[in-house]
């Protein structure tokens, strides 16, 4: 009997692939049953990006797969919770060195809410964020100065924000650079052009790729599993489904704008500890937001968000 210790680099339902990192020698597993209840509330016990412990009886083989015996613990990870089931919450990914959000301004528009949900729990659980602006060249000429203000907005909040288009190449090589010798998460809402992006990066692999339903104008679910390539280039992206909303994890209101890093920057100065940053005297962050030193959008989201906290509890 052979064990060791490999990465979890594909998850679908009950079955994986796994491989051991830095090599790429994938080989099929299960999971053994009891591990099922260590997820907790999570629906996944077992996220693209685990280290997991395996046993193997001779070649693997998808009649024969290794069997996870334990997931060793991690060093981040991203959840969320599904915005109309408040007790269930999803592992996206684990033990990544960055998480890309991709966004478009247009087609699907952008929801900023949406997006400074996953900053806030990339805050939450130590993990880096880079801002990644899909489809440049669609609205590049056409409205110059929403791009400008979506840099004001979150460069101002402290995130570096690259510009790309898969059609011209800008913003490619950059996000191939930065993704070398790094486990990377390409994360963000349906239609957004990250399967489209992550094979601009690497034209070897073959992500499915979607198109936007005019109805909507929004993105069509495309990847349904949750998966790791290896790029060429070097460094590892992990794929995930395209998301329609993600709802925060174990946050009470009072953490919240702990993890507006623009925020936390100023609220040393508020004249109350704990402030809430809504209506108490002498409050440091919204002088800051009236004065246009915090976006008055990053503020409206995090109103946004002590409102949805209200709801689930």
């Amino acid at each position: 009997m052979k064990t060791g210790i490999a990465t979890v680099v594909k998850n679908a339902g009950s079955h994986y692939e796994l491989s051991e990192l830095p090599a790429w020698d994938l080989f099929p597993a299960v999971l053994r049953g009891k591990l099922r209840l260590k997820g907790g509330a999570a629906t996944n016990p077992v996220a693209v990006g685990d280290r997991v412990r395996y046993e193997l009886d001779g070649t693997p083989s998808p009649e024969k797969p290794a069997v996870i015996t334990e997931i060793l613990d991690r060093t981040n990870y991203v959840i969320r919770r599904s915005t109309n089931l408040s007790r269930q919450s999803h592992i996206i990914a684990a033990n990544m060195d960055m998480a890309y959000i991709i966004v478009s301004l247009y087609f699907p528009e952008i929801k900023l809410p949406f997006l400074d949900r996953i900053l806030v729990t990339c805050e939450v659980y130590g993990i880096p964020a880079t801002i990644v602006l899909t489809k440049t060249d669609l609205y590049a000429a056409e409205a110059p100065e929403a791009i400008t203000d979506f840099h004001r907005i979150y460069e101002g909040a402290g995130y570096r924000v690259i510009d790309s288009s898969v059609k011209t190449g800008e913003g490619i090589e950059e996000i191939r650079q930065a993704c070398c010798d790094r486990i990377n998460l390409f994360s963000g809402e349906s239609g957004v052009g990250k399967s489209s992006l992550i094979k601009a990066l690497d034209p070897t692999l073959d992500p499915k790729i979607g198109n936007i339903s005019t109805a909507h104008l929004q993105g069509k679910h495309t990847t349904s599993l949750y998966e790791m390539y290896r790029l060429t280039s070097g460094g590892y992206v992990i794929d995930s489904p395209g998301l329609r909303g993600f709802g925060l994890v174990d946050l009470s209101k009072e953490e919240i704008g702990l993890y507006f890093p623009e925020m936390l920057k100023v609220s040393g100065e508020c004249r109350f500890t704990p402030c809430t940053h809504t209506h108490e005297p002498g409050c440091a962050v919204k002088a800051a937001v009236d004065a246009g030193l915090i976006s008055a959008e990053r503020y409206n989201s995090y109103l946004g968000m002590l409102e949805e906290d209200k709801k689930f509890r």
